[in-house]
């Protein structure tokens, strides 16, 4: 095993780095987005199959934030505007629309994340941070 399990998650790492590879390229990123997973906050128009593709560029998503834990934005669909909740664990993959290159990633549907997230889902991003334990330990 390459990444040590007392370590933070290296996928928000990834999903940015590509994000900024991808647009430094002049393509078009696009992440999927496990629509099931608790706490994604999307239209349910778009949702198919349990699944959604967004368009992540800097023109399409307003006020675009990635951190280690939330992927958020807002949005246009049919001329109306959203607010995107998407905790990074429910991302599949991101990639470029244009020539298709990117990365997959599972979705681990961690019951205790679920259930705290699955209270809070009318939270704002910010009380999400907020209400959520930390997954840092204490070292001497």
């Amino acid at each position: 095993m390459i990444f040590d399990p007392d370590m933070t998650s290296v996928k928000p790492y990834f999903i940015q780095a590509l994000h900024q590879w991808i647009t430094d390229n002049g393509m078009t990123p696009l992440v999927v987005v496990d629509a099931t997973y608790n706490g994604t906050r999307v239209p349910d128009g778009v949702i198919e199959d349990g699944k959604v593709t967004l368009n992540v560029s800097y023109d399409a998503a307003d006020h675009i934030q990635m951190d280690d834990e939330l992927l958020t934005f807002n949005a246009r669909f049919s001329g109306v505007s959203h607010a995107i909740i998407v905790p990074m664990e429910a991302v599949t993959a991101i990639y470029a629309r244009e020539n298709g290159k990117g990365m997959m990633f599972e979705v681990d549907h961690d019951e205790v994340i679920a259930e705290e997230t699955k209270s809070n889902e009318k939270q704002t991003p910010e009380q999400l941070k907020q209400t959520r334990k930390s997954h840092l330990k204490l070292v001497d």
